[in-house]
């Protein structure tokens, strides 16, 4: 199978570090605020990517950390009047509760800064003992930047890049404005740990390369995250861990695309930030996934008006199919290997969850034919598909939980099949280049009430309005 890898901007063959055996670090949630659209997306690609992974073969350890320490959770702290630890400590115990209604399933090792400070301390007293750190009269201690020649390689930035990328702070005891704090002195009122620098707690990104190096060692086959991270954060994590072994820190770097909604970057200053549980209470989680796994991993999502609304629609649709095939004909226990191998392949290329899920359209549509023609090998068909796509998180629900789910939320708006199934003919008239054909049927869904438009997924279905 290839992955993608950042450092070196291309597809490359995976042959992990160790034999069969797989390390994985993800990034994880910083807990300054509610688990929102973004922080599922991330945890539900890695989560995809280990399961497929131990799929091929392979044996996977997969570690995630929580920030529960840095500058946003103190400011929430004081805002709050809740210590910085309780604070973190509540609300790890609040993304967790709707991370669960996710249906995420978790990593194999759980990371905390704050389980890790005494492995932090160590770790920047041999970045020190190596000349690639220093310590201050005010007790802080930086990252010398210039000390390691290679930085930059990651996000692909010359030194003035990357001067122009960072947020320069007035501390006068720098060396360069683009060293980085390893270690920052306690303010009053502020969480803090005794150093050999003084009270003071870590700097972020020396958290998960300290972390990283408690659960795996020096070295790790994959380590991913956003794509916001590149710089400067994981362009740090490769500086200090580096300095600090001698050795290649990571081989292959992943990163996930970000999150927009209608086409501007989700962010809280904006207002525009998708809270999962809100999220959550609307759509099944089927359909979150289902909505995001539609697109490559590593490009943005545009989350417009009626993203999971369309997902939804989709996965009604196969439900009913599946539904019905049930209806025709008992379990045989007889499978399709032929999807299994098609998911396969398009999971091998580098996790294209995005022709995974196309793919379904045309089964679906073969499933039809089938029961239209009670030919009951479309048994096989089903059973293959609920089995493969579960790795996903799809199909993992009973057909008629999900249809009554969907019907209870709109009793009068419920896509009859036989719209469906329209819709599915133009799909392969329009595939066929006979337009004609297609604008006939598209005439004919629209007498039944309902408009059909087409969407880079397929197309989405609309119930017309007077």
């Amino acid at each position: 199978m290839k992955i993608y890898n950042t450092l070196t901007k291309s597809k490359e063959d995976f042959i992990p570090i160790n034999g069969n055996k797989v390390s994985m670090y993800a990034c994880g949630i910083t807990v300054s605020g509610e688990a929102h659209i973004g922080h599922a997306y991330q945890a539900l690609i890695y989560d995809i990517m280990r399961k497929f992974l131990i799929k091929q073969g392979y044996d996977v350890t997969y570690a995630r950390n929580y920030t529960d320490v840095d500058d946003k959770i103190i400011a929430k702290s004081h805002e709050t009047g809740i210590p910085a630890d309780k604070y973190a400590e509540m609300m790890i115990e609040k993304i967790n509760s709707v991370m669960a209604k996710m249906k995420v399933d978790d990593p194999d090792v759980w990371l905390k800064a704050t389980e890790n400070i005494d492995n932090i301390i160590d770790f920047v007293n041999g970045l020190i003992e190596k000349g690639h750190a220093y310590p201050t009269k005010n007790g802080d201690v930086y990252f010398d930047v210039e000390s390691y020649p290679a930085y930059g390689a990651l996000s692909n930035r010359n030194l003035e890049d990357a001067l122009n990328g960072v947020r320069i702070d007035n501390d006068e005891e720098k060396k360069s404005p683009l060293d980085f704090a390893l270690w920052k002195s306690a303010k009053p009122g502020e969480i803090s740990w005794d150093s050999p620098w003084g009270k003071g707690r870590p700097g972020w990104h020396i958290e998960c390369s300290a972390m990283n190096r408690q659960a795996f060692g020096d070295s790790v086959d994959i380590h991913g995250g956003g794509r916001d991270l590149i710089f400067p954060h994981h362009e740090n994590e490769i500086a200090q861990s580096e300095a600090l072994t001698g050795k290649k820190f990571v081989k292959y770097w992943t990163h996930n695309g970000l999150i927009k909604v209608n086409g501007q970057k989700m962010s809280k200053s904006l207002g525009n930030s998708i809270v999962l549980t809100d999220l959550l209470d609307e759509f099944s989680h089927e359909t979150v996934k289902f909505a995001l796994l539609s697109t490559n991993y590593k490009n943005d999502i545009n989350i417009t008006d009626n993203l999971f609304t369309d997902a939804e629609n989709h996965l009604y649709g196969f439900y009913k199919i599946i539904e019905e095939v049930a209806k025709r004909g008992e379990n045989s226990g007889e499978f399709n290997n032929e999807i299994d191998k098609e998911f396969d392949a398009a999971m091998s290329d580098d996790f294209n969850t995005a022709l995974a899920l196309s793919n379904l359209f045309g089964y679906f549509k073969k499933i039809k034919a089938k029961l239209n023609a009670n030919d009951l090998s479309c048994v096989a068909d089903v059973n293959q598909i609920v089995k493969t796509y579960s790795l996903l998180g799809i199909f993992t629900e009973k057909p008629e939980d999900f249809i009554a789910f969907v019907d209870a939320k709109n009793p009068e708006d419920a896509i009859p099949d036989e719209v469906y199934a329209l819709c599915e003919e133009r799909k392969q008239a329009k595939k066929n280049k006979d337009f004609a054909l297609a604008d006939t049927i598209r005439a004919k869904i629209t007498e039944l009430g309902y408009t059909v438009k087409d969407t880079r997924e397929g197309y989405s279905i609309e119930k017309i309005t007077q």
